[in-house]
């Protein structure tokens, strides 16, 4: 009986059901993906594989939060640019105006570098609400007072109705270098401690509470917040200062990883010691997240030598901004760049960068 007498579908071969599976696969790997833009491997692979081997060079190669450059005279200076793409444009704690100006100073911040001026570029949808667009502006004023530094060139764009979801936002900023030392992966050694400002995962669960669940209060709000002042101390009164790096996309656990895998050494985390506020807690566990994994925006985490423990601890807690600064980690004398995380209830389990991203269009 053939498959049209029995009423049954006609069956496909396996061979060519295998081939229909190679074809869906290489379409998806010829293809960028949303994960491709979560600062976690993928990202990684991205600019692993097309960004550096076009556009490499000693500045670039580093992958600092900062390009920093120096002039034939000796100045040394550090650019950098973000863009900005976040959904809802206002969120608790903050707006993309807010989001836009923090993350620019803070990533001329943690490679040492104060901000001197900024960029601004805005792309505007045929429709946002002019007030819509009044409020980030106001946001971006009060934020830049707020960091000490200046818009002093821009554009503007407007593109059709539908598009940029409303707003989308690219700042870059300048900034002069406060120290001569090199602040980079390869300066991490044994014995090293590792710092944390703050209570992490707050921002990108604020946000995606207001995306996703907008009907449920919640006391969560964003910690957006440029941090360039409280750094700027830091640089200034401890000089066994060795790293920086601002937990944003991907989170405490790709900050985490990328110190172990380009410093060479095991990095030790210790679970209990992360500052993690209830409220995010609970967030997490009701979405299914990992808190490790979760975009900050008004953190720093910091490497610094055993004698400038103390010292850093002091000058971030003088800090609203850094009042629940705490010790969470250390870097061990072994040859492995893994990180290792030491659990709350007695295990271990090793810390790496998320493949893609949990939650995005949150920065």
């Amino acid at each position: 009986m053939t498959d049209a007498q029995s009423g049954s579908l006609p069956s496909t071969p396996l061979s060519s059901r295998a081939g229909a599976t190679r074809d869906a696969r290489h379409r998806r790997e010829s293809r960028i993906m949303l994960a491709h833009g979560g600062g976690g491997q993928l990202t990684d692979e991205l600019i692993g594989q097309f960004v550096l081997p076009r556009l490499g060079n000693s500045a670039l190669n580093d992958l600092l939060d900062s390009g920093i450059v120096q002039d034939a005279a000796g100045t040394r200076t550090a650019l950098t640019i973000d863009s900005y793409v976040v959904q809802p444009l206002v969120f608790p704690g903050g707006d993309i105006g807010r989001l836009a100006v923090s993350g620019t100073v803070n990533d001329l911040a943690v490679c040492g570098a104060e901000p001197v001026a900024m960029a601004l570029s805005l792309i505007l949808a045929e429709g946002l609400d002019k007030a819509t667009l009044e409020q980030v502006l106001e946001s971006i004023r009060q934020t830049a007072k707020e960091a000490q530094v200046n818009i002093v060139t821009g554009d503007t764009k407007v593109v059709g109705r539908g598009q940029a979801d409303g707003m989308y936002i690219t700042t870059a900023g300048v900034g002069r270098m406060l120290t001569v030392r090199r602040l980079h992966f390869d300066q991490i050694r044994p014995g090293d401690a590792i710092i944390l400002s703050g209570p992490i995962a707050d921002h990108g669960l604020a946000v995606m509470l207001a995306r996703e669940m907008p009907e449920v209060h919640s006391a969560l709000r964003s910690d957006v917040a440029p941090l360039n002042r409280m750094i700027s101390r830091l640089l200034r009164r401890v000089p066994q200062v060795v790293f920086m790096r601002d937990p944003t996309r991907g989170g405490l656990a790709s900050v985490a990883a990328d110190l172990a895998a380009r410093s060479g050494y095991r990095i030790t985390i210790e679970e209990d010691a992360i500052p993690v506020q209830p409220q995010t807690l609970h967030a997490a566990e009701m979405l299914g997240l990992d808190v490790l994994e979760v975009a900050n925006e008004g953190k720093v985490v910091i490497v610094v030598r055993p004698e400038g423990i103390e010292p850093t601890l002091s000058v971030l807690r003088e800090d609203p901004l850094g009042r629940q600064a705490s010790v969470i980690g250390r870097v061990e004398d072994a040859r492995d760049g893994l990180c290792e995380l030491k659990t709350a209830i007695g295990g271990r389990r090793i810390v790496q960068k998320p493949y893609g991203e949990q939650l995005p269009r949150i920065c």
